[in-house]
């Protein structure tokens, strides 16, 4: 009876279905890590924005309007909610190159860890594995 109890916790532990993938990697990776080195920054996810912003800005003037924005949301798709009063600061009904690439990333927020603007493997992996559902239960004595 003693090695059924013994090795249970042990097979159950090795049965159980992998933790959730986190809803940011539903759609795998995000594109936009220029040097393919699989870390993110937020230099890198500046130049990205700065890319899209000069793709939507069809008329050149240097502000994204409504129409213009829909271009945002198709040209990645983590930005295919985003919202144009998101970026919008101020308000006026357009977005200016420097409102754009200045938001931060979600994904470096979400995942770096250390604050140092950068996103490593071992961040992601950190992030995205189930945490514990607190400290472990100590062995009690026979009189506790």
């Amino acid at each position: 009876m003693g090695l059924l109890l013994t090795g249970s916790p042990r097979a159950l532990a090795q049965s159980a279905p992998p933790p959730a993938q986190d809803g940011m990697l539903k759609n795998g990776l995000p594109a936009w890590d220029a040097n393919q080195d699989g870390i993110y920054t937020c230099d890198e996810w500046k130049s990205h924005l700065d890319r899209i912003f000069t793709l939507a800005d069809r008329n050149r003037d240097g502000h994204l309007d409504a129409t213009e924005f829909a271009t945002v949301r198709r040209a990645d798709s983590a930005l295919a909610d985003a919202d144009f009063g998101y970026f919008d600061e101020n308000q006026d009904g357009k977005i200016t190159r420097n409102e754009f690439v200045n938001k931060p990333s979600e994904f470096i927020l979400r995942f770096d860890r250390n604050g140092d603007c950068r996103v490593t493997p071992d961040e992601m992996k950190a992030a995205t594995q189930k945490s514990p559902e607190g400290p472990p239960e100590r062995q009690r004595d026979r009189f506790h």
